[in-house]
């Protein structure tokens, strides 16, 4: 199942609001749900050009939000207890898709770099170590589960195979990849009033 079709699965109906953190400079998961009748905002540094963009940093962004959804971005944040404190402020409902890289043992790491260099075209990283070497201080999937779960009483968690990322359509033995949905608890002090309700007060 791709992304996009587990967002539409745990999504409210439309037209919801939507913010997707980190949607890149491709736009992500934005031009589908679009299509699909939501009312939806994608922020990152990179992102394209357009009324359905900004393209800032998601600390930066103001406003309610029915949901989050964040693709493959919160391993990166930091600190991670302030980030994912910001994107519960943001929407009562999280949706994530993750990479569990301190999952690649070594027989996987062989698996992908021999899968690699028989794919010269992948844009995957030439090989596992360089790209721990290129990405230094990752949170493990451990201690982000944890950091979400703190914050949101957890819905869905799902394992899948994570390298057709880097390697495109290839069938991969891996589940280091992991999508996750949560409802921010009713007690939490970062719970927000529905956007609908905000926006019509």
């Amino acid at each position: 199942m791709e992304f996009i079709d587990f967002v539409l699965q745990e999504l409210p109906p439309a037209p919801a609001r939507v913010l997707e953190v980190g949607c890149g400079d491709r736009g992500g998961v934005v031009p589908a749900l679009v299509a699909a009748g939501y009312d939806v905002l994608g922020v990152d540094p990179r992102a394209p050009a357009g009324d359905r963009f900004v393209q800032k940093d998601f600390r930066e962004v103001d406003g309610a939000f029915d949901v989050v959804v964040a693709g493959r971005v919160i391993h990166h944040l930091d600190p991670l207890g302030e980030a994912v404190d910001r994107l519960a402020s943001l929407a009562p409902l999280l949706i994530v898709d993750e990479f569990a890289w301190d999952l690649i043992d070594p027989e996987l790491q062989a698996w992908y770099d021999a899968e690699r260099r028989a794919r010269p075209d992948a844009t995957g990283p030439p090989s596992v170590e360089q790209w721990r070497w290129r990405h230094p201080g990752l949170h493990p999937h451990d201690v982000l589960l944890e950091a979400l779960r703190a914050r949101y009483d957890e819905r869905r968690l799902e394992w899948v195979p994570y390298f057709q990322y880097w390697l495109g359509d290839v069938e991969s033995p891996d589940r280091i990849g992991y999508r996750w949905v949560g409802n921010i608890r009713r007690s939490s002090p970062h719970e927000r009033t529905d956007a609908r309700e905000t926006r019509a007060s």
